[in-house]
């Protein structure tokens, strides 16, 4: 019963059976404790834990936007691809679940080893092709028939639409996906052995009016090396890290050193474009400043103080007479 939820009518039920000496309390308590043994699969080893698999969920949910953004694009039509599930289960049992002929493209991913699979359902690959074609995304599949000039284009449009997987894993680790096969029928296709554990991301694929699964079959091989960065503790790390100290005073040292332009603003005036082109020298400018008035001193484009021009030992030079406070925005 661990675990469970009673309705009312059970817990009633249950309580009857105890005041009348049906069921004792012992037997209640060895049914409880039978109940808590658990089969367990060797074949179907799990792994990865729950939060692990929510990880790669939440990276693969960037991945999915990614994908969306590049066939809406490439494909100029409606493109909506969205995480549907992800699951841990041996390799064989995932080549079992995909149909006999479909679309595989294979990739490594150095640095790190093995190598992942995606696994693109006809109808979608169809439509993708006809798009790139000129077509309305029309899927017709005829997969065993495939020409070199249609493999030469899917293998290209997914090749593209893979890079951004480097971008969807940055926050974990610096990867370089690369091609490396193309096939059609999953049984000539054994990455791993069939027990190994895989990780298995769906996604669902709208092109157009056409619907279907897009498959992302990463064995564990891959992600060993990776695996304690796919906890949440090493994500909440990796987001409170601080700046050590000698970063921060090597920055405040950078800091100080960079120059910045101060500009004295004399005054402005408005002419008319025939008498700038008759300027020459000696000509004078009227300003619209008054020499009583204080000047405005500009760090950068910001105005910051004003001040009054002179000189020291020979030199033009300005004296700042206050300092230039911002106004609040308005709330209109």
């Amino acid at each position: 019963m661990a675990g469970e939820v009673l309705s009312q009518s059970e817990i009633d039920a249950l309580l009857a059976a105890l005041s009348t000496g049906e069921m004792s309390a012992d037997e209640l308590k060895k049914e409880e404790m039978e109940k808590k043994v658990k089969v367990y699969d060797f074949k179907r080893a799990l792994r990865f834990s729950k939060d692990q698999i929510r990880s790669l969920t939440r990276m693969h949910e960037n991945f999915a936007r990614l994908l969306t953004t590049f066939f809406s694009a490439q494909l100029r039509t409606y493109v909506h691809i969205s995480v549907a599930s992800a699951d841990q289960l041996p390799y064989e049992e995932f080549i079992r679940s995909i149909p006999k002929m479909t679309i595989l493209t294979v990739f490594e991913l150095p640095p790190l080893d093995g190598r992942i699979l995606l696994e693109v359902n006809p109808n979608i690959a169809y439509a993708m092709l006809d798009r790139v074609l000129g077509g309305h995304g029309t899927s017709v599949n005829k997969i065993e028939n495939l020409t070199e000039i249609e493999m030469k284009i899917m293998t290209s449009l997914f090749e593209k639409a893979f890079v951004n997987l480097r971008e969807a894993w940055e926050s974990i680790t610096d990867i370089d996906p690369i091609l490396k096969d193309f096939e059609v029928n999953p049984q000539f296709l054994q990455m791993v052995s069939p027990n190994e554990t895989v990780v298995v991301i769906s996604l669902n694929t709208q092109i157009g009016d056409v619907s279907g699964m897009i498959n992302i079959c990463i064995p564990h091989v891959v992600l060993e090396p990776i695996i304690p960065k796919l906890s949440v503790h090493y994500w909440m790390q990796a987001q409170k890290k601080e700046r050590e100290p000698e970063e921060v005073a090597v920055l405040q040292q950078r800091l100080k050193k960079t120059e910045i332009p101060v500009v004295v603003e004399l005054g402005t005036s408005m002419i008319s474009v025939q008498e700038f082109l008759q300027l020459s020298v000696g000509d004078v400018i009227q300003l619209d400043q008054m020499t009583k008035d204080p000047l405005i001193v500009k760090v950068g484009e910001v105005p910051k103080f004003t001040g009054q021009p002179g000189k020291v030992r020979k030199r033009l030079a300005i004296q700042i007479l206050d300092v230039i406070k911002e106004e609040d925005g308005d709330d209109e």
